[in-house]
C-alpha cells in the first residue's frame, strides 16, 4: 500500500532566498504538513513562520487553491493528495 502525502510547494519567489524545494510531507494539518517538511529545512521554516510559529505576516498559504483561515494555530485540514502552496505575498504602493 502506497502512503499519499500533501505536496508542498514554494513559489520561486522564496527560492531566492532560501532553497525550499517541492516535496511530500504527511499530515492532516497544515501544521502538521509543514512541521514534516521543515524537520529538515529549519532555514526554510525561520522564512515562513515566525518565532511562535504563525505565519509571517509577508507570506500566504493556500491549501489545494483555498487561502488558509487559521494562520496562527495552522488548523486548516490537509488531505492525503492535497497541494499546499507557499507564496510571498507582494506589497506595493
Amino acid at each position: 500500500m502506497q502512503l499519499h502525502m500533501a505536496t508542498v510547494r514554494f513559489t520561486q519567489n522564496i527560492q531566492r532566498h532560501v532553497e525550499c524545494p517541492t516535496r511530500e510531507a504527511s499530515g492532516s494539518t497544515l501544521r502538521a504538513v509543514l512541521d514534516n517538511y521543515f524537520g529538515e529545512n529549519e532555514r526554510a521554516r525561520g522564512y515562513v513562520l515566525d518565532e511562535q510559529g504563525k505565519v509571517r505576516q509577508h507570506m500566504v498559504v493556500f491549501i489545494d487553491g483555498d487561502l488558509v483561515r487559521d494562520r496562527n494555530n495552522l488548523s486548516d485540514e490537509v488531505r492525503p493528495d492535497s497541494i499546499v502552496d507557499v507564496i510571498q505575498a507582494l506589497s506595493g504602493g
